[in-house]
């Protein structure tokens, strides 16, 4: 039994005595405990496949800043990996894909990943679930299939992806084809997620604002729905599609219990369009580079906004790298210690 049940409580639109907070990246450069840990690792990527280590800076956040909910430390491209496309990740550039996918023989190539491809991510949970000892919820997340999709046919980040919405556009068969693909893997990656503990599942499509808005819906949210419903219920889940607001009563008809916001919407826009979908958001991560009267000023206006009830508060975008820890931990403290 959970301890603290605010988080799911929350997503499932039950009452709160207060909203809980939670933090995209709080498991991360930020934190100077994190980098710690990090140097024990050679690369990113031997840090990933780390359960001990990933398991550790897990549970970081929760004992450092205080938040609500701990959220697996892993990456969302450990699907492409689990499917046969690896990648690597180069300091100050970010991900890299040697291989990229170009031709219906580089799909028909891929495997639909099995919960067992990702076996460290798996141990990763179990000893994440049970060094927390049911103080607070664990968050599995994977990543939408679009985003997946882009840095598979791009082969690394980009302002615009150009090259995987040329796909797009110029294939788009093949990019249904491989769209389900990762679909299906990604459906046994969260099912066994979720047989291993976690309680809320969030869906990152970081890469949505690259879409318009009728390719949102064809290309991505028609393949995060199928997700949701693929987990049919077993644990609250969480839709976070940046930059693509216009799409929130679209996302609202989903069957997820939580929309994630980023910081480009109003609170009263953002509830007029979700309807009792439970909103999580949108405070811009730059707002932690102000000083601590702004902090505080800016985070009680936007608790007000929202109000308590259907509500967690969040970030609308992770942390950056620079930010300084006590400004994080006062931002999380200002949530915790506010009342209606």
């Amino acid at each position: 039994m959970l301890q603290n049940r605010l988080l799911i409580d929350a997503a499932l639109g039950k009452p709160v005595e207060r909203v809980p907070v939670w933090l995209m990246r709080q498991a991360g450069r930020v934190l100077p405990e994190y980098r710690a840990v990090r140097a024990q690792a050679k690369n990113f990527i031997e840090f990933v496949k780390n359960p001990e280590l990933a398991a550790e800076v897990t549970i970081q956040p929760v004992d450092i800043l205080g938040v609500d909910a701990a959220i697996i430390f892993s990456d969302i491209l450990v699907i492409p990996e689990a499917m046969g496309l690896p990648y690597e990740m180069i300091e100050a550039r970010g991900p890299f894909f040697r291989n990229t996918i170009k031709t219906k023989s580089d799909i028909d190539n891929l495997k639909i990943a099995e919960a067992q491809d990702l076996n460290y991510v798996m141990q990763a949970l179990q000893l994440s679930k049970k060094n927390l000892n049911n103080r607070v919820p664990l968050i599995g997340f994977a990543g939408a299939p679009f985003t997946i999709l882009a840095y598979m046919v791009e082969g690394g980040g980009s302002k615009t992806f150009s090259k995987a919405k040329q796909f797009l556009y110029t294939q788009p068969e093949l990019a249904h084809a491989l769209l389900e693909k990762i679909t299906q893997s990604t459906i046994n990656y969260l099912k066994g997620q979720i047989e291993c503990g976690v309680n809320l599942i969030q869906l990152f499509d970081s890469w949505a604002g690259v879409l318009s808005e009728s390719m949102f819906y064809e290309f991505s949210l028609r393949y995060m729905s199928k997700i949701v419903d693929a987990l049919d219920g077993k644990v609250p889940t969480t839709i976070f599609a940046k930059d693509a607001h216009y799409a929130i009563k679209k996302i609202s008809e989903t069957n997820c219990n939580t929309i994630g916001l980023d910081w480009t919407i109003s609170a009263n826009a953002a509830r007029t369009a979700a309807g009792n979908k439970t909103l999580q958001g949108n405070a811009d991560p730059c707002l932690l580079y102000a000083n601590e009267e702004v902090i505080v000023k800016e985070t009680h206006a936007m608790l007000k906004q929202f109000d308590k009830q259907n509500y967690i508060c969040n970030l609308g975008h992770g942390l950056y790298p620079d930010l300084e820890k006590s400004k994080v931990k006062l931002f999380v403290d200002t949530v915790k210690g506010f009342s209606y």
